[in-house]
């Protein structure tokens, strides 16, 4: 048997079982005139039939469709299990449910391909050509309106949203406010907060600051007006959606655009050959709507008393009561309107900087507007399976947990179970939850095989993936038990990020940049809805005032977990390279003695 082979040889085995047609013979062959000049050839357009359109899409959709089907139907699963096999209660509304999670898998496949083609070029080109066309305050300037477009067409802002319409006024009249005649503003400052967190992470991939100073000064701001409001009678029902804001602004539009347009800002003024570059502008998008949500939330007390809110709250309840909804406000409608409202303008603001301030031309236009053709469809198709696949299956499940361990006022029977059985049960399906839906998150299996190679295979994929999995399989346990025995937010935050800063300053550069990132990556499309819809079901089955405080607890989960693990790691490579050390330094005396 031959030991070498011809490398043409070899791939013409590897083409064995493709066909291949010449170009040439696929075109008519080219005629010259009278004058022996080339007669323009004008082939006619390929027809393909039905059959053939299948077999040439197949491939390229099926890909898509799996990769969003892998991150739904398993937790879609594991739910409905739950609620059969222990909750002992079958979902009514099933098909609704089905459809709406297809839904889901459609608009997420759309979404994500046309976020690939129709965005993430303008994020690249603009990152590459601003800081060479125009001066360091328009560059900032034109990060801070990107930072907010970015946060308008998040897939999870939708479901932040529609959450106000579980919250009572009477009990928390702040926070039925905020989402509901304030939401827009909402969600518009806690855009200009990740606008501002994506300014201080460019200025950080130019001048190469540490990251550990910057987490340092965003917490303290961040912790001091979360003791104020948890103390504040009306202003502590705010504390789990200002944290909560934080998860969900990490998600698959702002991450890759904003580090796109930073990266490319960095790479353009030759400072972007660090290998960890990239990390860090997550951490800051995560931290800084926390503190824009808290300041709103005073400034609103400042302003407005329980008392007003509540009365326009009854004024506007009564007059939805005798007026007929609009038709653009009713589902289906209003989803497609958000839909095209969360990407248009985002679209034409990137177009209007790349045409007029910098002066270019989009390559490739067919392809790019194909792909924000795909993004609306998707975004709109999308948030129909929010509202009738995710939301309300965690709706749903979330709303009959307590009928394990307690009665439920609207269900005048029996717990299910014994107390301690019912809420370990309880907590044991949160942890479970956690650790699914994390290892389902593509962004997370990215992160870990860039971790691998920045630490030169130290920390392993594996590794970190089971450490950030654990971390937020336990934070929404946590989250659970803060809901089921009533536990004050506040109690469960401060301690768990006073103990990240102390592991903070213990930990290395490279091990802080993966640990707050983390946290980011673990909140995504499928994660948010979810886990928001399963709090606020749980909290207003057990009559709580706010559900909300889960999504922040299962972002401090994978920053504390991390880098321990990191700590644990390094620790473990300095008594190997100790013990490696020890052992050539052996073998050297005894050659010595050898010798001599």
């Amino acid at each position: 048997m031959a030991n070498q082979y011809r490398f043409g040889e070899y791939q013409r085995r590897l083409r064995a079982r493709r066909k291949e047609v010449s170009f040439n013979g696929a075109r008519p062959k080219l005629e010259k005139d009278a004058n022996g000049k080339l007669i323009p050839c004008h082939p006619e357009r390929i027809k393909l039939n039905t059959g053939e359109a299948y077999q040439l899409l197949r491939p390229y959709v099926s890909v898509r469709f799996m990769e969003q089907v892998k991150a739904v139907v398993p937790l879609a699963i594991y739910l409905v299990l739950f609620q059969v096999l222990i909750l002992q209660q079958l979902e009514a509304d099933y098909w609704i449910i089905t459809a709406g999670l297809f839904a889901v898998i459609v608009g997420l496949m759309f979404f994500m391909e046309g976020l690939k083609l129709g965005l993430m070029p303008f994020g690249t080109v603009i990152g590459s050509t601003l800081p060479r066309k125009s001066s360091l305050p328009v560059v900032l300037f034109v990060t801070l309106l990107l930072g907010i477009g970015v946060t308008f067409a998040e897939p999870a802002i939708g479901a932040l949203k529609a959450a106000g319409r579980n919250v009572s006024v009477e009990q928390a009249p702040y926070l039925y406010a905020l989402l509901n005649d304030w939401s827009d503003v909402l969600v518009l400052v806690v855009g200009a907060s990740v606008g501002l967190a994506a300014v201080l992470g460019t200025l950080r991939f130019l001048y190469g600051w540490s990251l550990k100073p910057m987490i340092y000064l965003a917490l303290a701001p961040v912790l001091a007006l979360t003791l104020y409001a948890a103390f504040d009678p009306q202003l502590q029902t705010i504390v789990g959606l200002a944290w909560d804001c934080g998860a969900v602004t990490t998600g698959p539009v702002t991450v890759p655009l904003v580090l796109s347009l930073g990266i490319g800002i960095a790479a353009a003024a030759g400072k972007g050959e660090a290998g960890l570059s990239g990390f860090g502008i997550v951490t800051l998008a995560s931290l800084f709507p926390i503190t824009g949500v808290l300041l709103l939330a005073m400034y609103l007390s400042f302003t407005l008393s329980p008392e007003q809110i509540i009365e326009a709250a009854r004024l506007a309840s009564a007059a939805a009561d005798s007026s007929v909804t609009p038709w653009y406000e009713r589902t289906p409608v209003i989803e497609i309107i958000l839909g095209i409202r969360a990407i248009l303008p985002l679209v034409v603001f990137l177009f209007l900087v790349l045409r007029f301030v910098l002066g270019e031309r989009l390559k490739n236009p067919g392809e790019i507007f194909y792909g924000i053709g795909l993004a609306i469809l998707g975004m709109c198709i999308f948030n129909l399976g929010l509202t009738y696949g995710l939301s309300k299956l965690g709706g749903d499940v979330g709303s009959l947990v307590p009928a394990a361990f307690t009665v439920i006022p609207d269900m005048a029977v029996s717990p299910i179970y014994l107390y301690g059985i019912g809420v370990t049960l309880a907590l044991l399906f949160g942890w479970a939850l956690g650790f699914g839906a994390t290892l389902a998150e593509p962004a997370l299996n990215a992160l870990g095989e860039t971790t691998e190679n920045l630490t030169n295979g130290v920390f392993k994929k594996k590794t970190l993936l089971v450490a950030v999995s654990l971390g937020v399989a336990f934070g929404i346990a946590a989250g659970l038990a803060k809901l089921v025995f009533d536990l004050p937010l506040v109690w469960l935050i401060v301690p768990g990020y006073l103990l990240a800063i102390v592991l903070t300053f213990f930990s290395s550069e490279e091990f802080v940049n993966i640990a707050w990132d983390s946290a980011g990556v673990t909140t995504g499309p499928i994660t948010v809805p979810l886990v928001l819809a399963m709090g606020l079901g749980i909290g207003s089955a057990m009559n709580a005032v706010e559900g909300f405080g889960i999504l922040c607890l299962a972002s401090i989960g994978p920053i504390v977990s991390v880098m321990i693990t990191g700590l644990w790691t390094r620790y473990k490579a300095g008594a190997q390279a100790e013990a490696a050390r020890h052992e050539t330094i052996v073998l050297q005396e005894q050659e010595a003695q050898a010798l001599t």
